[in-house]
């Protein structure tokens, strides 16, 4: 695997995993939709994607075509939390590689679209060095769309809500819970213990909790939304 081109595609890489974005959402991404602070968290604001539909399906006559958000208006867009780690690694691809004349964050060698081969050659070199010979030879992060659905399925494993999983990912949450029903479902006994806890139910449990106090009423917390809002 040639170095150069394997270094420039690790932030790539990084944003299915990190970011649950689509191949073709990274492709597209551009520096002034990147919010990338020094220290802390940052944002992706995704607007626009690059599928590969072949020079006779496109307006423009190019392999590439440009458009907006798969399941999304034209000009919708879909802000995306990023961690400090993919922030750190897109300031440093940055820092190395510059953008292309259109400030595509990803680009090839000549300064082209990212193109579906390049990094999918990319992938299957790199995933013999990175993983066990036993795991290679499986199907295990098989495709580049896999650090994607690993993505989604530790957002849902940490707890976050399924709707918010399914605004970050762009999907709906009918999709979530059909794609990832078994981690979903593993998090019924720890959701139970959000409910105790909020409704004040782990006092009249003391084996539950270090601090519960036999004896004392539950106390209901009122709905912390305005009215007019939607949950």
């Amino acid at each position: 695997m040639h170095r150069n081109r394997g270094r420039r595609l690790v932030a790539f890489f990084a944003c299915q995993l990190y970011a649950a974005m689509r191949p073709a959402e990274a492709v597209g991404l551009r520096e002034k939709d990147c919010y990338l602070p020094e220290k802390g968290w940052g944002t992706l604001t995704l607007r626009e994607t690059r599928p590969v539909s072949g020079k006779k399906w496109t307006d423009s006559g190019k392999r590439h075509d440009m458009r907006g958000l798969k399941s999304r208006g034209v000009k919708a867009d879909r802000p995306v939390p990023i961690p400090p780690l993919l922030v750190a690694m897109l300031r440093e691809h940055i820092r190395e590689f510059g953008t292309a004349n259109d400030g595509r964050v990803f680009q090839n060698e000549r300064g082209e679209v990212l193109g579906t081969s390049s990094y999918w050659r990319v992938w299957q070199e790199a995933r013999p060095i990175a993983l066990p010979p036993d795991k290679a030879v499986a199907l295990l992060a098989h495709r580049p769309y896999d650090l994607r659905h690993t993505c989604i399925t530790n957002w849902l494993n940490a707890g976050v809500p399924v709707a918010e999983v399914a605004r970050r990912a762009g999907n709906s949450p009918e999709v979530i819970h059909r794609r990832y029903e078994g981690c979903i479902d593993g998090h019924e006994e720890a959701n139970n213990k959000k409910i105790e806890m909020a409704m004040g139910w782990m006092e009249e449990h003391p084996e539950t909790g270090p601090e519960a106090q036999p004896g004392k009423r539950p106390r209901p917390m009122a709905p912390n939304y305005q009215r007019g809002q939607s949950r």
